[in-house]
């Protein structure tokens, strides 16, 4: 019986171990730490190695930032590394799902436990789980540095899965890249970066963030950054502060946006400093805009949102149902499309209070919209898209969560008894918990597999949407009326105001 299976890589071999009957390979470096001279930089290759790693232990998280953010302070630097979970190592043609993990882009480790691959594994996929660089290390915009450095990260693995995945089983043109929250971000960039054309076949975002920013909102944001550390807003100033340090300086700057709400508007709204730029290079366009203009091509693509995506913060922050009628109206005029889509928010929700009205527009304008409108603008562009929602209610806390961003997530993985699992569906899960997670991993399953989730495709004059619940069903669109709102208006990036 096989106990440690060992694959054989193009930097060299690694040993995994067996755990419930899969073999799962960690920490395998896919660029070189990005530390020292590399600081800052573009991904570098890996360096090869001689005889045979082991592939034990998750690699190192990257610096994090966040009130919450993911594991702890660690000497390793590592950071550029991915995990393997495979049926068999010798098994053949497996279809490939690539996790981004998500985290405002300023937090996310792969190894986190909601993302235990294991329930996916089984059912025939090949999943890989990938770190990369957040906050200031992925993200700030930085003279003397390439922009969007954590796309090039997302990249460089995704160029390790096509010339390595094939010894654990996989296919490397079956590969489906997928991500929640900034992690679907992130592969609504890559869906229109020419250096990720023809890494991935497939692609599952599951609340994607509309949050992009220009250069010039960008440079600004370092160069509080640099100030609150006493130095200047360049790669080479930068790299002499230690990450973590300069990690903190990212979580202490969130804290402060309030203060900028006056010159960096959404921005500061939204509290996440450091969010990928359109550079020109990197991101030459916001995704919606480089669909819809042909500068990328369609793809098979597998997009949805929940129903109360902002549940979760207003929760989490002992806000939900005390937001006042001032922040309500600030809210609408900072997220509303344009101007008078305030006015159009309270006549199409005339029953909705102040905090209803803010949650609403605000789980608009921070995902459900942007999820909507990538899986248009992927249609249009030649792509086969097909779009849920999630509206089964976590259960637990007296089900104040709703059907909250993230709520997909162990569902998703079937990581019920996770930690994130237990606090928001229970200690066990109901019964009609575990029908929906089977559904939605059914979907990404048969979708990694055949490009068909399992229920018929987006298209403008259906709009059919499968509605995840207690009792599923596929029906037009459930957001009619903030979908109105915002139709023909752009997703913009964030800018001076």
């Amino acid at each position: 019986m096989l106990t440690q299976p060992v694959v054989r890589t193009t930097e060299g071999t690694v040993r995994g171990f067996l755990d419930r009957g899969l073999a799962v390979f960690r920490g395998i470096p896919y660029a070189q730490p990005p530390v020292g001279p590399l600081r800052f930089a573009a991904p570098a290759p890996p360096e090869p190695w001689d005889g045979v790693r082991e592939a034990f232990e998750f690699g190192p998280v990257a610096p994090q930032s966040g009130p919450l953010p993911a594991g702890e302070p660690s000497t390793g630097t590592d950071w550029l590394t991915l995990n393997v979970c495979t049926p068999h190592p010798d098994s053949g043609g497996l279809p490939v799902l690539v996790w981004l993990p998500g985290g405002g882009y300023i937090s996310g480790t792969a190894n986190d436990p909601m993302y235990d691959p294991v329930e996916l594994a089984r059912a025939g996929l090949v999943v890989v789980s990938v770190n990369y660089r957040v906050g200031a290390e992925g993200f700030a915009l930085l003279e003397g540095a390439p922009a969007n450095r954590g796309f090039l990260d997302q990249i460089a693995a995704l160029e390790w899965v096509r010339r390595n995945v094939a010894g654990f089983g996989g296919d490397p043109d079956r590969v489906t890249v997928a991500g929640q929250s900034a992690g679907a971000g992130s592969i609504a960039a890559l869906l229109t970066v020419d250096g990720a054309r023809g890494l991935f076949r497939r692609a599952v975002t599951h609340s994607v963030p509309g949050r992009f920013c220009t250069p010039a909102l960008a440079a600004e944001v370092t160069a509080e950054l640099a100030k609150q550390l006493g130095t200047t807003p360049t790669a080479a100033a930068l790299a002499e502060v230690d990450p973590w340090r300069l990690a903190a300086a990212v979580t202490d700057l969130g804290t402060a946006l309030p203060q900028h709400l006056a010159r960096w508007g959404r921005l500061a709204q939204a509290g996440i400093a450091t969010i990928p730029v359109v550079d020109g290079e990197v991101l030459r366009g916001t995704p919606w805009s480089a669909l819809d203009s042909g500068r990328a091509d369609g793809i098979e693509l597998l997009a949805g949102h929940t129903r109360d995506e902002f549940r979760l913060f207003s929760v989490l922050s002992g806000r939900h149902g005390s937001y006042t009628e001032e922040e309500a109206r600030l809210a609408l005029e900072l997220y509303a499309p344009w101007p008078t889509a305030p006015d159009e928010y309270r006549a199409a929700y005339p029953g909705a209070t102040a905090p209803d009205l803010l949650e609403t527009v605000s789980s608009d304008a921070l995902f459900r919209m942007p999820s909507l409108r990538l899986a248009e603008a992927n249609a249009a562009a030649g792509g086969t898209s097909y779009l849920f929602e999630l509206t089964f209610p976590a259960p637990a806390a007296g089900g104040v969560f709703g059907a909250c961003h993230a709520l997909d997530v162990p569902l998703a993985f079937g990581t019920l008894g996770s930690p994130a699992g237990r606090r928001l569906l229970g200690d066990p899960p109901s019964p009609e918990a575990v029908r929906v997670s089977q559904e939605l991993q059914r979907a990404w399953v048969r979708f990694a597999t055949t490009g068909d989730p399992g229920w018929p495709a987006f298209e403008p004059d259906g709009r059919l949407t499968r509605v995840l619940d207690a009792r599923s069903e596929t029906v037009r669109y459930p957001e009619q009326a903030s979908g109105r709102i915002w139709a023909g208006h752009p997703l913009t990036a964030d800018d001076l105001r």
